[in-house]
């Protein structure tokens, strides 16, 4: 019981917190001039995925038995199955409880093709860290510096190019710890930032706690709970950015946060892994990875080829309830 309101009490703290955190983001991305779309696949993304990464860093470096390691590889494959499913799912079905919203988001053909071009960026390092976890050969984990050097080139093109001209174009909301500055320095703009993200950081640590002692309540052992619910917890910050942007009307920066948190995932948390394990799938890895692949490339498929339609971006979400009817009828964890 006293889990359980934990989980609760956590939740709300993460929602609060990440309030503060995206109206600061946001101004620190317009005194610092970054292009719009960095603001949300790269600050946002960054500061956001610090509680998986952490996750699979303690179990990774400080697991004393291969089962405790095995906790970080499932979280760093969960991370992104969660993102690419219910955090993108989930931004569909807001979209869609909104009150006199049209079908398709309206995203101009620049912002829809730089988010295609994200998919596939996450889709070619995602395949590769999959080929790695079925294979074995000497020298492997140096393949981690390959992922790390993958994501500096990534975020280095980001903050670089200038989407649709030039940096955010349109002032983010009153900074919420000085209201009534019509331009809030740098400094403050950092100060918020930092201290949401500080208040995300533990929250998310104390979330992922709680879920690990409602597991056993559930029938779950600690390698299945850091596949199936810490994810879920850590990606919260992710999804929640997601939600309150929509609900702002800046459709691209919620998009961009996901898209973004999707790369860190792809290879720092992998970077980790290759780093202090063997970084061997089992079969239930396996079939999160296929679901990951599928969502990302019937994504990447849509914003090609059609408007970006809500209904269908919700309909991701579903997959999630695939991987977990696989995992039950395969007989997997």
């Amino acid at each position: 019981m006293v889990a359980a309101i934990g989980v609760v009490v956590c939740a709300v703290f993460i929602y609060v917190a990440c309030e503060y955190f995206v109206n600061g983001v946001e101004w620190v991305g317009l005194r610092l001039g970054i292009a719009k779309s960095a603001v949300g696949t790269v600050l946002a993304a960054f500061g956001t995925a610090l509680p998986e990464s952490v996750v699979t860093f303690a179990a990774v470096a400080t697991g004393g038995t291969p089962e405790q390691k095995s906790i970080g590889v499932g979280a760093a494959i969960g991370g992104p199955l969660v993102l690419a499913t219910i955090a993108y799912g989930v931004v569909g079905v807001c979209w869609l409880i909104g009150r006199n919203r049209p079908a398709q988001f309206g995203l101009d053909p620049g912002t829809q093709a730089k988010l295609a071009r994200d998919q596939l960026w996450f889709l070619g390092v995602f395949l590769l860290i999959v080929l790695l976890g079925v294979v074995a050969f000497p020298g492997k984990a140096y393949c981690g510096l390959l992922l790390l050097g993958v994501y500096a080139s990534y975020t280095w093109l980001e903050v670089t190019r200038k989407p649709g001209g030039g940096p955010v174009d349109e002032d983010p909301e009153p900074l919420k710890i000085a209201p009534r500055a019509l331009s809030p320095s740098l400094g403050l703009s950092v100060t918020q930032t930092g201290v949401a993200l500080g208040v995300i950081f533990v929250a998310s640590a104390a979330f992922v706690r709680s879920l690990e002692a409602v597991s056993p309540l559930l029938g779950l052992s600690l390698e299945s709970c850091a596949l199936f619910l810490s994810p879920v917890a850590t990606e919260l910050p992710e999804t929640l950015n997601a939600i309150i942007w929509l609900r702002q009307g800046k459709v691209s920066l919620a998009m961009a946060n996901i898209s973004g948190a999707m790369i860190i995932q792809a290879t720092v948390p992998s970077a980790l892994g290759l780093f202090y394990t063997p970084w061997q799938f089992d079969r239930t890895l396996v079939v999160a990875a296929g679901v990951t692949a599928v969502a990302i490339a019937l994504l990447w498929i849509q914003l090609r080829r059609h408007p970006m339609r809500a209904v269908r971006l919700a309909a991701l979400g579903g997959l999630y309830g695939v991987f977990l009817l696989l995992v039950a009828v395969l007989g997997l964890n």
